[in-house]
């Protein structure tokens, strides 16, 4: 079974609660971007929003070019400032962090990343 890092900056992972556990949503990666102004000074310099519903519609668009068949174990959701993703488990949650964590875990990798997006192809 593969483990997760635990280092996993900036999403904190977490356990779905057992009232709210369902067989898709077993694990919980949440990012508050409240307090994370850098993140959203570098999404705004390339032209996106930088909210939870940017990160969920960037991170989609990783897994889709990187890892298609992983969409079928992760849910993504933000709004606001808050980003969250459900997973279908450790596995599931182990393969979204290897393909997402070190692009946002580090704003100059970030930096990178969002210099190749075209604004135009998304709506966040």
């Amino acid at each position: 079974m593969p483990t997760t890092p635990s280092d996993t900056h900036p999403f904190i992972l977490t356990q779905v609660s057992p009232e709210l556990m369902t067989p898709e949503r077993q694990q919980r990666l949440l990012v508050d971007l409240s307090d994370m102004d850098d993140y959203y000074v570098v999404f705004e310099r390339y032209g996106f929003g930088g909210g939870g519903a940017s990160w969920a519609e960037h991170i989609e668009t990783m897994l889709e070019e990187h890892d298609p068949e992983l969409l079928d174990h992760v849910e993504l959701a933000g709004a606001g400032e808050i980003f969250r993703a459900y997973t279908d488990g450790p596995t599931a949650t182990a393969r979204l962090l290897a393909l997402v964590q070190p692009v946002f875990a580090d704003l100059g990798a970030l930096s990178k990343y969002l210099a190749q997006a075209d604004p135009t192809d998304f709506f966040e």
